[in-house]
């Protein structure tokens, strides 16, 4: 477990060992300690734009004498999964544009409104909350339907973004999106644990539903045309 110390410090000296100045996106708990809507995480999630940055930033990572750990172990064989490195009482988790199932996305990126500077090289973006939450519904973790209830009852969610969002997580191939946001949502409106509209369940029902005839209707005429060719 880090707290804000612990990870601004690692922070900073990452950015002093830096060879370049580069730009780097946080998510998850990192995104919330840098907002202050948490307090410490257990991991440190950055998001890279490019390889090649990712590759120098593990370099400067690794001058610190931080060790690489195998992302197999927690993360399984999904598709995705970030390098990490073990630091301190926690871990750096460097995802490449996607994460896991995600994409951070151009509005993602345009909403991550807040720089944080360290060292002499590294610039922090954290993501927006409402972003942060929707990336959380993708995990089946306690931890992260504890971090979903905790923006929830400390932020001002906008819901429309949140609307918005999951549907283009879709266009760019992210097809759980809407289930596992719908699925987390309506666990914690039934057990009273934060406040979520009902206008908004009923929002991501429809948006199911639409995706699920769809998919059907996908299958359908891709089997009929598989039959009129054999």
């Amino acid at each position: 477990m880090l707290n804000k110390e612990q990870q601004e410090k690692i922070f900073s000296s990452i950015g002093k060992e830096l060879k370049k100045p580069m730009q780097v996106y946080a998510i998850g708990g990192t995104s919330m300690m840098l907002r202050g809507a948490k307090e410490n995480t257990l991991d440190i999630d950055l998001v890279f734009l490019n390889s090649d940055d990712r590759k120098i930033f593990l370099e400067a990572v690794g001058n610190l004498g931080f060790k690489n750990e195998n992302a197999i172990k927690v993360y399984g064989l999904k598709e995705n999964v970030p390098l990490m490195v073990n630091v301190l009482e926690g871990r750096i988790d460097l995802f490449l544009e996607k994460i896991i199932t995600s994409t951070f996305s151009d509005n993602m990126k345009k909403r991550a409104n807040e720089t944080h500077e360290f060292g002499t090289n590294l610039l922090i973006k954290p993501a927006d909350l409402n972003d942060v939450l929707i990336m959380k519904s993708a995990t089946s973790r306690a931890k992260d339907e504890d971090d979903i209830v905790s923006i929830i009852n400390k932020s001002q969610i906008n819901w429309d973004v949140i609307l918005e969002e999951v549907q283009s997580q879709i266009k760019l191939g992210n097809q759980l999106a809407i289930i596992g946001l719908e699925e987390v949502l309506e666990r914690i409106h039934n057990k009273k644990f934060a406040p979520v509209p009902k206008s908004v369940l009923d929002s991501l029902w429809v948006l199911l539903n639409k995706q699920i005839n769809e998919k059907s209707g996908k299958e359908k005429k891709e089997h009929k045309l598989k039959s009129l060719t054999v």
